[in-house]
């Protein structure tokens, strides 16, 4: 199939988008099925409003409001092209291919497992505005439309995604929205985002220059919020926010030491709401434990549509309709490569988290940090010294925080077995890679050396 990017007026997209058979069309009204914007930021884990955090922003306050969120959602990979891949292909990162990042030359197995397929065969249209970040370029990926934006940055992209809803097609739209923020480099603060007054993330010590790190996020989420704002308000103006489900929500953890890129609550919470009909209305609040890729499966289950076969998650529609409180026992999380080689798998209980780092490596992996200066108050501090254990367990009620690691305490030994043989069966049902040994990037793709400092430092090609 030819893919069109398009990067003239929103009149030739639509004349492209109207050419879907009439046929399709009328099956889709008659079926009444919701136009679906999925919203996601980099890099916001729930460092924002809704989740009680002193991060202003009101637009997704009151979206949270009017919908439902979700307190216990979790990326399937706190690294950004495979918690995007997760989220959309609706299976492990490993299952669908993406072990690393996509513009560093990690793909997907089959791009046709991709969401938007799914609902093409159903009469949506698709298009991109932003950030996609799994494929090296878009056309790779097979939007209707690829809408054009200066740079992924929010003020860029927030203005193309409403002149799409002005001018939207009469058949249900997918439509693909990513920002840049709150992605480092981060926004220069504002009087709004006092230093002095702003208290920084868990894992980081309350210092000045972490103050101010944590001021600059401030900056890019209000940035963030503003331009969902502008797109949440051409929605309803466009008359189309009672029909449109509403999927918001981020990759990973913050871009913070031992947040992104790890495998603790840190890492892997991420924010999630959704708005829409058939029960996505009323400020309601879910705790029950919820993986991205269950996000996938939801839309077949809301649509009714059959699930495609490689769909690893569960849909979420049996909390929605009152059925259930929970759908998940657990969820399994992975980082394979994200700026550099770090093997490491996890899953999670209501009670208990075990990761184990494969390896044998027990040092930090530094490049897969963002530079900043909380990361400079790490380094200084003697971080490349840290052990890294090969187990870790944590127990989530009396230690929320992941801070204290209990693998090897004794009293608990039945508990780390137990979830590491929970944690071994996932292996093996997904055949995972990893266990066949160390996993290689593929051809072509740029790696950090694990020994290194910085993502920035020179890359070593695989060849």
């Amino acid at each position: 199939m030819s893919i069109a990017v398009y990067t003239a007026t929103r009149r030739q997209f639509l004349g492209t988008a109207a050419a879907t058979t009439a046929a399709a069309q009328q099956n889709v009204r008659s079926a009444r099925r919701p136009n679906i914007i999925y919203m996601h930021s980099h890099d916001t884990g729930r460092y924002i409003q809704p989740f009680g955090c002193d991060v202003p922003t009101p637009n997704l306050q009151r979206l949270a409001g009017e919908g439902v969120l979700f307190r216990q959602a979790f990326s399937a990979a706190p690294t950004c092209s495979p918690s995007r891949a997760a989220l959309l292909t609706g299976q492990c990162a490993h299952s669908s291919g993406m072990l690393g990042l996509a513009h560093r030359g990690f793909v997907l197995n089959d791009y046709r497992q991709h969401l938007l397929y799914t609902l093409r065969d159903v009469g949506y249209t698709s298009a991109l505005a932003g950030v996609q970040h799994i494929a090296k370029r878009p056309e790779m990926i097979g939007y209707d439309g690829v809408l054009p934006t200066a740079s992924t940055k929010i003020a860029d992209v927030a203005p193309v995604a409403v002149e799409f809803l002005k001018n939207a097609p009469r058949q249900p739209f997918f439509l693909d929205v990513g920002f840049f923020e709150t992605h480092r480099v981060f926004h220069v603060p504002g009087p709004q985002d006092d230093a002095r007054f702003t208290k920084p993330p868990a894992t980081v010590p309350d210092a000045l220059r972490t103050r101010q790190d944590m001021a600059a996020f401030h900056a890019s989420a209000r940035a963030l919020d503003a331009g969902i704002g502008d797109i949440l308000r051409a929605l309803e103006s466009a008359g189309l926010a009672e029909e449109t489900l509403v999927i918001s929500t981020t990759d990973h953890g913050i871009a913070f030491p031992a947040m992104k890129c790890n495998l603790n609550v840190h890492g892997t919470g991420v924010s999630l709401i959704l708005r829409g009909p058939q029960g996505f209305r009323g400020g309601k609040v879910s705790d029950a434990m919820v993986s991205q890729i269950d996000l996938f499966p939801t839309i077949c289950d809301l649509l009714e549509l059959p699930a495609p076969a490689w769909l690893e998650g569960r849909s979420i529609m049996p909390i929605i309709r009152g059925e259930r409180v929970a759908i998940n026992e657990r969820v399994f999380s992975e980082v394979t490569y994200h700026a550099a080689y770090e093997p490491k798998r996890a899953v999670r209980t209501g009670r208990w988290n075990y990761v184990r780092n494969f390896g044998g490596r027990g040092r930090p992996v530094l490049p897969n940090c963002d530079d900043g200066p909380s990361k400079d108050v790490w380094l200084e501090a003697g971080w490349s010294g840290r052990i890294v254990p090969p187990e870790e367990l944590y127990d989530l009620v009396f230690d929320p925080n992941e801070s204290r690691n209990l693998a090897e305490d004794a009293r608990l030994s039945t508990v780390k077995q137990e979830m590491r043989a929970q944690l071994d069966r996932w292996m093996e049902t997904t055949q995972d890679p990893l266990l066949k040994g160390p996993v290689p990037a593929p051809h072509g793709a740029e790696i950090n050396d694990p020994n290194g400092v910085s993502p920035q430092e020179a890359t070593i090609k695989v060849s």
